[in-house]
């Protein structure tokens, strides 16, 4: 589904500012390397599935066909043309948060990716991925409270995926921000409202993101600690109806089938919670009793016939099945 769909311009659902008639231009032309998948951040996370499978697959049968695509779209010319596309005026907060967390997900992936052709595309994205840590530097200061929608927005969910990215490439200064800020936004919570969840167009949750982001943050100890005060309905003891997967009534409505990838985020994110509590916590039975159910239900989800799914429940089914964001796993 990722070849056909980063290869795929349009339908095309355009986050565009023009800043003139000269902005007026196909999807294509505006965004050489991530022009496919519907949108700018569903390409981008179809090209990082392709090269975590290729990495985890190297002698899958998929691989050449994975390349040449990677080939034909990591050319420093597409990406300088990506490149200038940020710098126009007024694009500031482009894809932020959501699209940039991504691209730093796929930079990070070709950086722990020991192959020639992954360092050689690494290399070409980089000005890309250095925009990207630009944004994060110059927005996450000026943010004055967390974001805590359940789709694009959410702040907590992007926070998790540039905290690994710092992590990964040591990147010092990055990580320092990110550590001191979710402690900012998300320290002095308590009584999460997860009975609130989900709202009708949700891919994410609100209060998993929260935890999934702070137990990569805490330490083991404070982390336990926190979320007793943040989560204090955790069952402690197997219960799977603490927490059901929800359905999607049309997945051929691209807002209603967000449902299926919030039972794909959720899955992950109870696995991550549970990942960093002590082996003898009561409440990782029943986290990941729950995680297994999100993640039979989101997984039946991932099929092909509906295009408003299949171009990007994919990556969240490899990003779940992978265990990416789990440190203990490659």
């Amino acid at each position: 589904m990722a070849l056909v769909n980063v290869t795929r311009e349009y339908p095309n659902h355009l986050m565009h500012l023009l800043n003139g008639m000269q902005d007026a231009l196909a999807p294509r032309l505006l965004h050489p390397v991530f022009y496919g998948s519907y949108d700018w951040h569903s390409a981008v996370h179809s090209h990082w599935l392709l090269v975590r499978l290729l990495r985890l697959m190297p002698e899958a049968e998929f691989r050449d066909a994975a390349c040449a695509v990677l080939d034909a779209h990591l050319d420093a010319a597409n990406v300088a043309a990506e490149c200038r596309y940020f710098e126009a005026p007024h694009r500031a907060g482009f894809e932020r948060p959501y699209g940039l967390a991504w691209l730093l997900q796929l930079a990070v992936e070709l950086h722990e990716c020991n192959s020639a052709e992954a360092q050689r595309w690494r290399e070409i994205l980089l000005p890309l991925e250095q925009i990207a840590v630009a944004r994060f530097r110059d927005w996450l200061p000026k943010l004055s409270h967390p974001v805590r929608g359940g789709e694009h927005a959410n702040s907590a969910f992007a926070l998790g995926l540039v905290h690994d990215y710092a992590r990964s490439t040591q990147h010092a200064e990055l990580g320092a921000l990110l550590g001191s800020r979710s402690r900012d936004f998300y320290l002095g919570d308590a009584d999460a409202p997860l009975a609130y969840e989900p709202s009708g167009h949700d891919f994410l949750s609100p209060v998993l993101a929260e935890a999934d982001l702070m137990r990569r943050v805490l330490s083991q100890t404070e982390f336990a600690s926190w979320l007793d005060n943040f989560m204090p309905g955790i069952p402690a003891q197997e219960n799977a109806s603490w927490l059901e997967p929800v359905q999607s009534r049309d997945r051929a409505d691209g807002k209603l089938a967000h449902l299926d990838g919030l039972n794909l985020s959720r899955a992950w994110m109870l696995e991550g919670v549970a990942s960093a509590l002590p082996e003898n916590d009561r409440r990782r039975g029943a986290l990941l009793q729950a995680a297994q159910a999100h993640a039979q239900s989101g997984l039946a989800a991932v099929t092909d016939e509906h295009y408003e799914g299949s171009h990007w429940l994919p990556s969240f089914a490899v990003y779940l099945l992978t265990r990416r964001g789990i440190r203990e796993s490659a």
